[in-house]
């Protein structure tokens, strides 16, 4: 004797009410069934060439799929985020936020540096704490995922200069200094190029450093605090 027919995708375990109703800021990454997104050819090759004549050194990379979402469908690795100045350690990421990051530099950090900190000389490294990386966002075990994990952010720890010692970025709202007024413009200046902009006096997920994403929201929406 033949039974009743099975559901569309056949039998599936039966979820508790507790799992049924789980808000997504308590879902575990895997739990979130996330997929890469697809990135078209023809804007990853407008991009690729716009971060090409900005000068910066990069290659193309094979796509990364970690699973549960995480992943780039056209990854790029930058050495150089402008011609002479090092991204250490060199970075995965996707195109958008690279050349976002050449963009910012060129036209908000190294003018700011210049006219706050001309005893430093020129700028020659970037030293950044993240690009690609699997996670949630603030390395929690539930909630959204991270920019991270899609290649749409980077971390920017400190700026090496020519001369004197490394500009590390921190706490610095109440810094009176050249260097105070320098990391405050730079930070503020940050979200024309990113739609996200987090820095030191944030939260204490980034009393070090300033994260930086191109992360898409609706109607240009920006976070930048």
């Amino acid at each position: 004797m033949q039974g009743p027919p099975l559901p569309p995708g056949g039998l599936k375990s039966p979820q508790t009410p507790a799992e049924e109703n789980k808000p997504p800021a308590e879902q575990t990454l895997e739990e979130q069934h996330l997929t890469i997104e697809p990135e078209s050819d023809s804007e990853h090759a407008e991009c690729t060439a716009a971060l090409r004549a900005l000068g910066a050194v990069f290659k193309d990379t094979p796509r990364i799929d970690d699973g549960n979402g995480c992943g780039i469908d056209k990854p790029i690795i930058v050495s150089e985020a402008l011609p002479g100045i090092a991204l250490k350690p060199e970075a995965t990421i996707r195109c958008p936020a690279a050349l976002a990051l050449a963009r910012w530099l060129k036209e908000s950090v190294i003018p700011a540096a210049s006219a706050a900190l001309p005893e430093q000389g020129r700028l020659t490294t970037v030293n950044q704490a993240t690009s690609y990386m699997c996670r949630l966002r603030n390395g929690a075990e539930t909630g959204k995922i991270s920019e991270h994990a899609r290649g749409n952010a980077i971390d920017i720890a400190s700026f090496h200069f020519e001369k004197g010692e490394d500009v590390a970025v921190r706490a610095r709202r109440e810094d009176p200094t050249l260097t105070g007024a320098f990391q405050r413009t730079v930070s503020a200046a940050g979200c024309i190029y990113f739609t996200t902009v987090l820095d030191p006096e944030s939260d204490a997920a980034h009393e070090t450093h300033f994260h930086l994403d191109v992360m898409d929201r609706k109607g240009g929406y920006r976070y930048c605090h």
